[in-house]
């Protein structure tokens, strides 16, 4: 069950006319949050952002379906939040809810670590290929505003230099 207070931004995302992944993001960062404060864990970086997503769909975001190359199961599970999403919200049974916790529970911490997050991130835009990571930093650019585009061209530099 998502806190209030991400539903609340996920909401104030699609209201601005922000897309699916951006409303999703709320959930992983919670996720994100949980495993960081010691609340679960989980066995992979991977596998704590799918718990958000399956948060986000069940919450009602429109997210897209899972890639063709992900497993058959994978997607089964993507499908049935989804449908639970729209069907609106439904009382977990309670021995399914302690038996998910507990499992999460004797998973590591270190999922949601930076050096995690980071290496994930590397190794997504790494299979996207260059012209998409060109053209994700290019929209950066394009939608993060005068002053933190500054910041951004500052932090930029001062790495260059620390090399």
């Amino acid at each position: 069950m998502p806190e209030k207070e991400t539903v609340r931004r996920a909401r104030r995302a699609r209201r601005e006319g922000k897309g699916p992944s951006t409303q999703a993001g709320e959930f992983v960062r919670e996720e994100m949050h949980h495993i960081r404060k010691g609340k679960h864990g989980a066995r992979s970086t991977k596998q704590a952002i799918a718990i958000g997503l399956s948060k986000a769909r069940r919450a009602g975001v429109r997210l897209g379906r899972p890639p063709k190359s992900a497993k058959s199961k994978t997607r089964a599970s993507a499908a049935s939040a989804s449908r639970a999403g729209r069907r609106g919200r439904r009382q977990t049974q309670p021995k399914r809810s302690r038996a998910s916790v507990r499992a999460l529970k004797r998973e590591p911490r270190s999922a949601a670590s930076r050096p995690a997050l980071a290496r994930q991130a590397r190794q997504a835009a790494r299979r996207r290929g260059p012209t998409a990571r060109k053209a994700a930093a290019r929209k950066a650019v394009a939608t993060k505003g005068t002053a933190r585009l500054r910041a951004a061209g500052k932090k930029a530099a001062a790495t260059r230099r620390a090399a």
